[in-house]
């Protein structure tokens, strides 16, 4: 690697990380796509200053984007491609000191899926099998604990085992940091402070205030991956889809509130959307559920 090029990767990583507070998987997402920008936009010239970047036009954002289709990228991929490296130039152009706005180029058109929530049972179940399947009793409490989280608070993953021992004893709320770095507070069930206060107890390594209180096995922070590995043993042993991942856990809890009369701006403020248009998707999905009930209880639509 270049030298030129280790530069303009590593300011463009610290800007999402440091000035933009990405996720990250964000950034590991948009720091390979301005690798591959770099690799292949300039494959036969030296590596560009933020200047030259910053001046690209809808005709290279193209042939980039022609390039990654030849890889196989679908729509989806495709679209998230084309906003990394729209930010990437607009990055370029504000390290040049230039006012140069990223070409206008419209992305390919993705259909957005409706969340698939699972069932108040199946969400249990779930919490339960990763339990009784753990290679250890305190394994199987902090599986459980971290479902619990997202099934009974809504936290997304990531906030769940981001959790510090500060926040220990946990109380009827919790300050949660989501995306963006912004803060909220949401309020926490019996059920759910039991199963972190029992996996507390259980956990053989010793919690720090300011350390993920979530643990591997060898003691370091409890990886998404391990979770989802995890989940994954659970539904196959009870038969649910491959959809039933923890994420879905959250879908749940937004779906099942929402029909039990939330109103969304509450929803939005538990779920830590910045947008009110982003919990509105709820409103098809618990419509869609309803729709479901009506066609396998109505004596006509069985017919």
């Amino acid at each position: 690697m270049s030298d030129a090029r280790a530069a303009l990767l590593a300011a463009w990583h610290a800007h999402l990380a440091q000035a933009r507070r990405r996720s990250p998987h964000t950034v590991r997402a948009y720091v390979a796509t301005a690798a591959r920008l770099l690799d292949e936009g300039f494959a036969h010239e030296k590596t560009p200053d933020w200047a030259t970047l910053a001046t690209l036009d809808a005709r290279a954002l193209r042939a980039q984007m022609a390039r990654r289709r030849a890889d196989g990228i679908g729509n989806v991929s495709a679209a998230r491609e084309l906003s990394a490296l729209k930010a990437f130039l607009a990055f370029a152009a504000s390290q040049a000191g230039l006012t140069t706005l990223p070409p206008r180029m419209r992305g390919p058109r993705v259909k957005k899926g409706l969340p698939r929530p699972i069932t108040p049972d199946e969400a249990v179940s779930l919490a339960t099998a990763v339990d009784a399947d753990a290679t250890q009793p305190w394994i199987g409490a902090r599986d459980r604990a971290v479902l619990l989280l997202l099934y009974g608070a809504g936290l997304r993953i990531a906030e769940a085992l981001a959790i510090t021992g500060d926040a220990l004893p946990l109380g009827e709320t919790l300050r949660v940091t989501g995306k963006g770095g912004k803060t909220r507070v949401v309020p926490l069930l019996p059920i759910v402070r039991a199963g972190v206060e029992a996996y507390c107890t259980q956990c053989p390594w010793p919690i720090a205030a300011k350390s993920p209180i979530f643990r591997g096995a060898k003691g370091g922070p409890l990886s998404q991956g391990m979770v989802q590995k995890a989940v994954a043993r659970a539904r196959g042993a009870l038969g649910l889809p491959d959809t039933a991942t923890p994420h879905a856990l959250r879908h749940s809890f937004a779906t099942h509130l929402l029909g039990a009369g939330a109103d969304l701006r509450s929803l939005q403020e538990l779920l830590g959307h910045a947008s009110l248009g982003s919990t509105q998707i709820y409103t098809r999905v618990d419509a869609a559920l309803l729709l479901d009930v009506y066609r396998h209880a109505h004596p006509r639509e069985r017919e």
